[in-house]
């Protein structure tokens, strides 16, 4: 039985996808879940893993092709078996549901652009719109002269020639695909997400003390240094347990509220910020956490990222502490409820018991979704969240049995 390999939709409202690159060759044997190819999507490069076992054949895209999703590109059939004839292969699939909350859609085709022979991606339509390109001076480098995306992004990188006698024009800088997508979904959150802010200061000397010590053991189990980060996904992820308000998401039916704790943990890479998935980070140990960081780290920065690396977080954790930042605040990513921004340690004077003392300080700022969560739930959480910080020791042995 031949199955077919079709470019995925990775995240909602994806409409193409861009192959980087096959990682096996036609005619190669493959094995069900190894990486079968490379997709630059407008959120990240995943690798893409092979659906069955059985020989790759029939491709039908090469590297640089921007393709609609749902499209065939290839087939795994089993060796000796031909692919299915072009007459013979379906349509285009509808897009499959690869978010908790994205609702299937089919792949729209490629429109006319106005006063042009030339066939027009949505995605391209919308990305002349946004760099001001006049399309009808485009030429289109897919198939039958399609104009895509990519064509628009290096029609933009030209500058017009100047007339005689007037100023050069500014240079521009192009955003990357990454840079793109981090602007319109932070505009989007920003004009139609009502946030709102709670922040609290923390006294870290508990934290600082338990880091200390279980850096230690780790380091000496598994080679890894810990880091606040980790213990902040440790600790708020068992704390969520508690408030499923602030582990929702907003729906057009209504405010779903998640049985699992996914802590997604912002990671500056190239261009831009992705957010790594913690799955079952109330279940995680601190290690696991750290390892799972670790890894997906490393393939964000060398455009690596697999799917399942930047899928279905429920809630996220942003720490900007190790560049001296003292407290920010964050925006949420929809359709997340809410998002902690995290400060720097840092030696304040505070008082304590009506006496000043220096004490190592954090400051939390927590960004929610009105819609979802009121004052009163996102202090609470701030208040649980504080006693756990301030008692991490006791608060992660009477939580060990999600852990």
């Amino acid at each position: 039985m031949a199955f077919s390999v079709v470019m995925p939709a990775l995240e909602m409202a994806q409409e193409t996808g861009k192959l980087i690159a096959w990682r096996k060759q036609e005619g190669d044997r493959v094995t069900k879940g190894e990486p079968l190819l490379e997709v630059e999507t407008d959120k990240a490069v995943v690798e893409v893993e092979a659906p069955a076992d059985g020989v790759l054949a029939g491709i039908s895209a090469q590297s640089g092709a921007e393709i609609p999703v749902g499209q065939t590109i290839a087939w795994i059939v089993a060796p000796g078996e031909k692919p299915p004839a072009a007459g013979e292969r379906p349509a285009p699939a509808a897009r499959a549901k690869t978010e908790t909350h994205a609702a299937p859609a089919i792949a729209r085709p490629a429109e006319t652009a106005a006063g042009h022979g030339a066939k027009l991606s949505p995605k391209a339509r919308r990305l002349a719109k946004e760099l001001g390109v006049d399309i009808s001076t485009v030429q289109g480098s897919g198939p039958g002269g399609e104009i895509l995306a990519s064509d628009i992004q290096n029609a933009a990188a030209v500058p017009a020639p100047a007339s005689a006698g007037t100023k050069p024009a500014a240079s521009l800088e192009i955003p990357t695909t990454l840079g793109r997508l981090m602007a319109e979904r932070t505009a989007q959150s920003w004009t139609t997400v009502p946030h709102f802010f709670v922040a609290r200061d923390i006294d870290a000397t508990a934290l600082n003390h338990y880091r200390a010590k279980i850096t230690t053991e780790i380091e000496r189990t598994h080679k890894l240094k810990i880091t606040v980060t980790d213990l902040l996904v440790a600790l708020t992820a068992r704390v969520l347990l508690k408030h499923p308000r602030l582990n929702a998401s907003w729906t057009s039916a209504g405010i779903r509220l998640h049985d699992q704790v996914n802590i997604g943990v912002a990671i500056a890479v190239n261009d831009g910020v992705v957010a790594a998935v913690v799955p079952h980070a109330h279940q995680a140990t601190i290690a696991d956490i750290a390892m799972q960081s670790r890894e997906i780290a490393e393939r964000a920065r060398a455009g690596k990222l697999r799917p399942a690396d930047i899928a279905d977080a429920t809630f996220t954790i942003s720490n900007l502490g190790m560049y001296g930042v003292d407290a920010f605040s964050a925006i949420i990513t929809p359709p997340q409820a809410a998002i902690l921004a995290v400060g720097s340690i840092s030696e304040r004077v505070v008082a304590l018991a009506g006496q000043p003392v220096v004490r190592p300080m954090m400051m939390l700022n927590l960004s929610s979704d009105h819609r979802v969560v009121d004052g009163a739930r996102a202090a609470l959480f701030l208040k649980d969240l504080a006693v756990a910080l301030g008692e991490p020791t006791a608060f992660m042995d009477a939580h060990s049995h999600s852990g």
